[in-house]
């Protein structure tokens, strides 16, 4: 069962919706499953713009601590599957619109932050990295790409301070374009992806490869051993630790 689904509107506005209840979380099937649709879209002609969003109160929470535990080995597959389903969706030639309609944390937020546009709601959602408090690393495509969206100083904030902050703060921190009203948040969006996706393609399509040719540089040029190193972080004794106690917070074993 696919943990990601797909509707294409009449205007070919794609609309791909994470459905892993309760939280989106992320693991290898919503990794390899977002890819395939991904880039499959990026191959359909009659796919003009992605829109992402997710079910539930959740966007997107971030990593699932409810998996089978990692914490005393290197995931060299799991790295190489996040990196190839991030650069799927950061280097898309169409216009990509991010829908944010609940709490996005940790790689939920690098999942928003790989779109081209980014729409929340003016509500209570959260919004964070918390990958610091928790002993994780941050692989070297989810740092680009954040790199990318943010200054220097949100980058610092956000990343080394590791709060949860409301959407609000999010026009404040760059992560966010727009901030809609719950009841308009579809209709916004769906409106700047219809006219995003009318713009020529080829046009589009030249013009984000060279905002973000840098950083997919940077991503694709990633050796072995720099790899090594950031996952080098996931299994030291302070990260097992930290991530020990989320797992109690969270009552998993």
């Amino acid at each position: 069962m696919s943990t990601v689904r797909k509707e294409l509107r009449d205007d070919g506005v794609l609309v791909v919706t994470l459905d892993k209840p309760p939280a989106n979380a992320i693991d290898e099937a919503l990794l390899r499953d977002l890819t395939t649709v991904v880039r499959d879209a990026a191959a359909d002609s009659a796919i003009r713009s992605l829109v992402l969003t997710g079910t539930g109160r959740f966007f997107c929470s971030g990593f699932d601590f409810a998996v089978p535990r990692r914490d005393d080995v290197v995931a060299v597959d799991l790295y190489e599957l996040y990196r190839d389903c991030h650069i799927e969706l950061f280097t898309f030639p169409k216009p990509t619109i991010a829908l944010v309609n609940g709490h996005a944390v940790a790689g939920g937020l690098v999942l928003v932050l790989s779109c081209d546009v980014r729409i929340g709601r003016r509500t209570a959602d959260r919004i964070g990295f918390t990958e610091v408090v928790v002993g994780a690393s941050f692989p070297r495509v989810a740092f680009e790409i954040v790199r990318l969206r943010l200054t220097n100083l949100a980058l610092g904030e956000l990343l080394l301070g590791a709060r949860v902050y409301e959407a609000a703060d999010g026009l404040r921190l760059g992560v966010f374009d727009e901030l809609a009203a719950p009841e308009d948040l579809e209709r916004v969006v769906m409106e700047r992806a219809a006219r995003l996706g009318a713009y020529p393609r080829e046009a589009y399509a030249f013009t984000k490869g060279q905002i973000i040719e840098d950083a997919a540089a940077r991503i694709r040029a990633e050796t072995p051993e720099e790899a090594m190193r950031a996952m080098a972080v996931w299994i030291s004794e302070e990260s097992r630790a930290a991530r020990r106690r989320k797992r109690e917070q969270l009552g998993v074993v």
